[in-house]
């Protein structure tokens, strides 16, 4: 007998799977608090928040935006590699709850104390992680474990967000081991997703030269780049730090050529997985040119190509995606769809490039913009499927 998909109950479509609240909520997120971001940033408006600006800024991109993403990707596909059912209902409604405390908790952080945001806010990962652990391994599903393993140093990053907030003034390590662990979840899962999907949609539409299947060169890259976003979350201006990110350049671009995504240019599903990637060693390239050459190349340059261009391209490809599939609708992208790739990507290129001409804060508004038009572009295409039934097959 096959296993049901999701178990019946007296509760919203909303509340079925993982990504419908968290996709739906953390799009609405992103973008809405860009659009708030740059009158704080101007100093327009005020916050009660004990973050500085530009740090409430980072940390609701890292610990609000990703750590919603993150949790609708890993409660819809565990439940894929278990066969167990999936959070929902009221334990999935107590996770969303969690989350928009942390959003709360933080943005009032001066009113009730550092201690208690702190707190409230890192129970939300720390929640996620252990119940993503406890699932995974109810369904002796051991290869996929190590995915725990990033969200867990996602989770002690936001803490130690807090951390330096307080004593230093600014966060700093912490920042960039947000993105770190969010770049290793990219290399795992997009390294198992991209070449996946690449070789269903070859197979169908266009027969030849497949992806390669992962091997020990995929296993060798990936702890390549674990090893340089180490050296760069911790010494980022050493010249080790620099030559290691670059051979990590090399590498992930090796690793992307092998997936034949030129020959998905008619799938626009399929072919923005693969320009998305394509920032991970955009990333790793400005970083170690960053360590290496610190008077030509700012740090900003491939912390915004990781966080912007990676981080954002690759988790909007994901949701359209995952949104069209798992709502029971044709994997096809629409012309809004495709609009809203070219604005997140858009929105990468422009921000790296206001890192190297700080003169110009009209770049950092455009860029703004961008991200803001992707996010809420996505919330408003794909909305309402989101909160409906899954369509019935006919």
């Amino acid at each position: 007998m096959a296993i049901p998909r999701t178990r019946p109950g007296n509760y919203p479509a909303i509340l079925s799977y993982g990504f419908r609240p968290f996709f739906l909520l953390g799009a609405l997120h992103a973008g809405a608090s860009i659009v708030f971001w740059l009158p704080l940033f101007y100093g327009a408006v005020e916050i009660s928040s004990v973050f500085v600006p530009v740090d409430w800024h980072i940390h609701e991109m890292l610990f609000g935006y990703l750590a919603a993403i993150v949790t609708g990707f890993l409660l819809t596909a565990i439940p894929n590699w278990t066969g167990r059912l999936p959070v929902q209902g009221l334990p999935l409604l107590g996770l969303v709850v969690l989350w928009f405390a942390g959003r709360v908790a933080v943005a009032f952080s001066a009113e009730i104390g550092w201690v208690a945001a702190a707190v409230i806010d890192s129970a939300f990962l720390l929640a996620v992680a252990t119940s993503a652990a406890i699932e995974i391994i109810a369904g002796r599903n051991w290869r996929n474990l190590k995915v725990v393993v990033p969200v867990s140093v996602l989770f002690l990053a936001n803490f130690a967000f807090h951390l330096e907030a307080h004593f230093e003034g600014v966060s700093d390590v912490s920042r960039r081991l947000g993105i770190a662990a969010a770049i290793v979840l990219i290399t795992i899962i997009g390294g198992r997703i991209i070449p996946s999907f690449t070789r269903n949609w070859l197979v169908r539409e266009n027969p030849g030269r497949l992806p390669v299947p992962f091997n020990k060169i995929d296993a060798g890259i990936i702890i390549v780049s674990v090893l340089a976003l180490a050296a760069w979350t911790f010494a980022p201006g050493s010249g080790l730090t620099g030559w290691l990110m670059i051979a990590a350049c090399g590498l992930n671009l090796l690793r992307l050529g092998r997936w034949a995504g030129d020959r998905t240019l008619r799938d626009p599903l399929v072919t923005v997985l693969h320009v998305a990637y394509l920032f991970v060693p955009a990333g790793f390239l400005l970083a170690g040119l960053s360590a290496l050459l610190p008077d030509s190349v700012p740090p900003a340059a491939g912390l915004h190509a990781f966080g912007v261009g990676a981080v954002g391209s690759m988790t909007l490809a994901v949701m359209t995606r995952a949104t069209l599939g798992h709502t029971g609708r044709e994997l096809r992208a629409s012309s809004g769809t495709r609009a809203i790739y070219v604005f997140v990507g858009l929105a990468a290129l422009v921000r790296v490039v206001a890192t190297f001409v700080p003169d110009m804060p009209m770049l950092l508004d455009m860029s703004a913009g961008l991200w803001a038009a992707a996010f809420l572009g996505y919330a408003a295409i794909f909305g309402g499927m989101l909160v409906r039934p899954k369509l019935r097959a006919h």
